[in-house]
């Protein structure tokens, strides 16, 4: 077993590693590239061709939009891992990237950060050579659903803790923050509305998808007054910083089941609580009444706000540092290397 390895790290093509604003996943794949080639490990990266890493080696993708053609000609491109071998390709992209690798024993590990496709899965599994493939969850909401039809481990996402600023305390005025995508299933108009029972201050910032557009429009465009309720847009790393320590408690009023919501972590990472709805992976990141507070509904959230001081923000950073630190995930992820490695 070498000790240092060869590893191959897939990106999806349509977000440079790292990225300027928007690209949860592109940062945890920079984080890991970074360590990893601190622990002496050698790195190629297959990435949007503006990717600016460590990595000691980078394939630009020749297709960062999605279609036929660019799946097909991406696919090709990661194919020439038949020719170099490396001691284990990991991918955070498309499972099809992988399909003239499946029948190799090279080692593939396979991580998802969305829900996953539990039929392509299976058909991976039918295909991959026998111990050659294993599958990761960013949580156990995640790769429990994995675990039934193929070999799946839980890794948390990270943050690199030196890029946030642990902040011990805020002005008694300090706002809430609502902070990702602005679409429904996020609940930026229920961040509103937190705000106005509370009477607290609000700082609303993410990209806007055109699909939500008229979402925007219609449920959150209206109640921004400049005064208690603030849209800033999207934000890069600095200002993320900046407003997530800044802030009396971060909100998670969540629509939907959240695969991990990397955003939490950091906002732990500056010493600020979270406060969400319970949903996906929120049951986990947040351990109640030590780093924030889970609650069944809007309701509940508006009376978290009420105890947000009763959070010892010290706590909620060294819970950051215990779990979520991308030393802590590379670890991880160097262990599977080397355990799928022994397997072959």
């Amino acid at each position: 077993m070498p000790a240092k390895l060869n590893i191959a790290i897939i990106a999806d093509p349509e977000i440079p590693v790292p990225p300027v604003l928007y690209g949860g996943i592109e940062r945890i794949i920079n984080s890991l590239i970074i360590e990893l080639k601190q622990k002496g490990h050698q790195v190629s990266l297959f990435a949007h061709p503006d990717s600016k890493t460590v990595a000691d080696k980078q394939y630009n993708y020749p297709s960062t939009k999605q279609s036929i053609t660019g799946l097909l000609g991406n696919t090709l491109l990661v194919s020439r891992l038949l020719f170099s071998k490396p001691d284990v390709i990991h991918t955070f992209g498309r499972l099809a990237y992988l399909s003239a690798l499946l029948p190799t024993g090279i080692p593939k590990i396979m991580s998802y950060q969305r829900e996953p496709t539990l039929s392509q899965i299976q058909k991976s599994m039918r295909i991959a050579a026998k111990g050659s493939l294993m599958f990761t969850g960013c949580s156990d909401y995640i790769s429990n659903q994995i675990v039934p039809f193929a070999p799946a481990a839980t890794v948390y996402n990270s943050v690199s803790m030196d890029d946030y600023t642990f902040c011990s305390e805020v002005k008694n005025n300090a706002p809430l923050v609502f902070l990702g995508r602005i679409e429904q299933i996020k609940g930026p108009h229920h961040a509103i509305t937190i705000a106005k029972q509370t009477n607290r201050k609000l700082v609303i910032a993410g990209n806007i998808p055109d699909y939500a557009q008229a979402y925007f429009n219609e449920q959150i465009k209206p109640f921004i007054d400049g005064e208690q309720i603030t849209y800033t847009g999207p934000v890069n790393d600095e200002q993320k910083n900046k407003l997530l320590g800044s802030a009396a408690a971060f909100l998670m009023p969540i629509e939907w089941n959240e695969p991990f919501g990397i955003v939490m972590a950091e906002a732990l990472a500056c010493g600020t609580p979270i406060i969400a709805l319970k949903g996906g992976s929120t049951t986990e990141v947040v351990i109640n009444g030590h780093n924030g507070f889970l609650c069944d509904d809007i309701k509940g959230m508006a009376k978290a706000v009420q105890n947000m001081s009763n959070i010892d923000r010290k706590n909620c950073r060294n819970d950051a540092e215990r779990r979520f630190s991308s030393t802590v995930m590379t670890s991880a992820y160097e262990n599977l290397y080397l355990k799928m490695i022994n397997k072959n």
